[in-house]
């Protein structure tokens, strides 16, 4: 097990990074979502609720340059299921889901981000509380090591998750020109019990230079009642 804490202080640009896990006393159902950015572009954002999930919006509308990629729906329900994304895949999944499709069904209609040369990987989750039953998913779409002609698709399901347990999968390994996209399986990181706590420890940890906005999130699996965090460096 990784300390997600730790990680984060190393990496000074991981992008985009989607924690799921399950905190140490087994009560509840954890997600984070966060966004970084490098041009003033993506760093003008915040996060802002919608319904059940949130969505990105501009800070400073005057200075929205290019809303392609970084306006869109990170969060979503659908019944029971919690769809976190770090993109417009987001409605590509709760759509199809709800015409019974399956999530990696529904990923199988989408590719990696068309921001050549980056050629940004799109990163996906999926929660399921049911009966006080949890159980989730997360998938990455990238270019095969920066060739855009061939898309890589790698769905991991994680059933009856281990108390204290999450996985981490994010977009770059780290920061360059172009960004290297992450590679390997989801990382096994530290999750805690207090949803205060490790919002405030995943924020600290963070690039300040970079990060841009945080969302977190906490259900119950047996009543499946929320608690949501939403961090945001512009104000």
């Amino acid at each position: 097990m990784i300390n997600v804490s730790e990680e984060l202080k190393n990496n000074s640009y991981p992008g985009r990074g989607i924690i799921i896990g399950k905190s140490p006393n087994g009560k509840y159902a954890v997600t984070a979502y966060f966004i970084m950015g490098r041009s003033v572009n993506s760093r003008n954002r915040v996060f802002v609720e919608d319904g059940e999930g949130i969505r990105t919006q501009a800070f400073d509308e005057s200075k929205l340059e290019d809303p392609h990629l970084i306006i869109y729906a990170p969060v979503r329900v659908l019944g029971n299921k919690t769809i976190v994304t770090n993109g417009d895949q987001t409605d590509t999944i709760y759509e199809l889901m709800d015409k019974q499709m399956t999530f990696e069904q529904a990923l199988r209609t989408r590719e990696f981000e068309d921001d050549a040369p980056n050629y940004t990987p799109r990163i996906s989750g999926i929660m399921h509380i049911e009966n006080g039953t949890y159980n989730y998913a997360m998938s990455i779409l990238k270019s095969a090591d920066g060739d855009p002609s061939s898309c890589r698709r790698n769905t991991f399901g994680f059933y009856n998750p281990k108390n204290g347990e999450g996985h981490f999968i994010h977009t770059y390994m780290g920061d360059g020109s172009p960004l290297p996209s992450f590679k390997g399986e989801p990382k096994t990181v530290d999750v805690s019990d207090d949803i205060d706590e490790y919002c405030h420890m995943l924020w600290d940890s963070l690039n300040e230079d970079n990060k841009v906005s945080l969302f977190v999130r906490y259900i119950d699996i047996e009543s499946g009642k929320y608690e949501t965090r939403i961090v945001n460096k512009n104000k």
